[in-house]
């Protein structure tokens, strides 16, 4: 019998663009693809089993080893830092994390810098190395509007096209880190499945060579 590489791919728009990366690469699973409300797809002759998981749960199920491998932007990553291994940056999903605010503040350093943010622990981080004194406020959604209503300063959070902060008014104006999707895999499952998860990073390590 084939040993399965169970893999969690993100759900939504950057999911579908791993997956078919995967497919490319040579791993396809067919029903993935069809119209059903199947969680777990599987391809027994390649022996491989996909499912999805809301993004910012990949990285759990790849640490307690429900997955083998998966695929969790560097954001996540950084916020939670999951006991796994990082095995490739596919070059997908880019974006960066960064400071944005009010295209007129002018930071105070005399007073504690309010800091709205769903990633707190990328905030803390990214301060406390430049020394600087701040109030973290940890908001769900819709951290635009922090600033706009005076409860924060500045906000933390992923800009891509930066579209959403122009239309309220505001501006990146410090970048933290870059953001990509990254191949993730579990410990254990790395020592006992060695042969099979580098035969799938190798598969995707050529096609980001090819970008």
């Amino acid at each position: 019998m084939k040993t399965m590489i169970n893999i969690a791919l993100p759900k939504g728009r950057l999911g579908e663009k791993v997956y078919d990366m995967f497919e490319k690469a040579g791993f396809e699973c067919p029903s993935i693809k069809e119209v059903n409300r199947n969680l777990i797809f599987e391809n027994p002759e390649l022996g491989i089993r996909y499912f999805w998981a809301k993004p910012s749960d990949v990285a759990i199920y790849v640490e307690r080893g429900a997955a083998d491998i998966g695929v969790a932007g560097k954001d996540i990553l950084l916020e939670y830092s999951p006991d796994v291994y990082e095995l490739l940056d596919l070059n997908v999903g880019i974006c960066r994390m960064a400071v944005a605010s009010k295209k007129d503040f002018r930071d105070d350093t005399e007073k504690t810098l309010r800091v709205a943010t769903k990633f707190p622990n990328i905030a803390k981080d990214y301060y406390t190395k430049k020394c600087r004194d701040i109030d973290i406020i940890k908001l769900n959604g819709s951290i635009e509007l922090a600033p706009i209503l005076n409860l924060s300063d500045v906000i933390v959070d992923i800009v891509e096209s930066g579209n959403t902060l122009k239309a309220n008014n505001l501006e990146p104006f410090e970048t933290i880190v870059g953001i990509s999707a990254r191949l993730i895999s579990n410990k254990a499952s790395f020592k006992f499945k060695t042969k099979e998860i580098e035969a799938i990073k190798a598969g995707l390590a050529a096609l980001v060579e090819v970008k």
